[in-house]
């Protein structure tokens, strides 16, 4: 079994996210942060996936661990899917989440709340140094507020409102997020996908 796992991202709201959703697995979780060197992985890819199974391939083949990545897209239907697969740098290179968000609303401006409909889609790959990958996805429907709400969360989590719940992803409390999630789906089903794959423990230090 997979007894150590490297989370492909630098992105720390990410780390913490997916510590949390990878939980009660009995696997040691590492972070880039043991790992100064490991290349910065160009995310090129017209798909989440495969933005999501380069990371994974790139960290597993430097660190010779098995490594999980996973890339998230926002599809906003009256933008005709946009940002999609751009939605970390929809405001550009370099852009912050505010950037992103108010570029945005302000390309929303204007459209009426039953044509503000979005969902996130995210995938996850895991990879082993033998180049085995397996990946997972999952799905969340929602609306884009016409303003941002809460302050938890990052990236669009506060224009991303959930009607069923009645708040944005912002106002979630982190164990709340980690239940409903896009992320959280998709990994749930890559905690089963762990469990199945197998990894020799004859790593001789990092």
């Amino acid at each position: 079994m997979i007894r150590e796992l490297v989370l492909a991202t630098r992105n720390r709201h990410k780390v913490e996210e997916l510590v949390a959703l990878l939980g009660g697995l009995g696997i040691r979780i590492r972070t880039l942060d043991e790992f100064p060197h490991a290349p910065e992985v160009v995310e090129d890819g017209i798909t989440c996936e495969a933005n999501a199974v380069k990371k994974a391939r790139a960290i597993a083949e430097f660190t010779g661990l098995p490594a999980v990545a996973d890339d998230t897209g926002l599809e906003v239907d009256a933008l005709g899917g946009r940002p999609g697969v751009y939605a970390a740098r929809y405001a550009g290179e370099g852009a912050t989440y505010e950037d992103n968000c108010q570029k945005l609303l302000q390309e929303l401006a204007g459209v009426p709340r039953e044509r503000r409909t979005a969902r996130f889609l995210t995938v996850a790959a895991i990879a082993l140094p033998s180049d085995e990958v397996k990946v997972a996805q999952g799905l969340l429907d929602g609306v884009i507020a016409e303003e941002a709400s809460g302050t938890l969360g990052f990236g669009y989590d506060s224009l991303f409102f959930v009607p069923e719940l009645g708040k944005t992803l912002a106002q979630l409390s982190a164990d709340h997020k980690n239940r409903i999630s896009h992320r959280a789906k998709a990994f749930i089903q890559a905690k089963d996908l762990l469990q199945e794959m197998e990894f020799p423990d004859t790593r001789v230090g990092a």
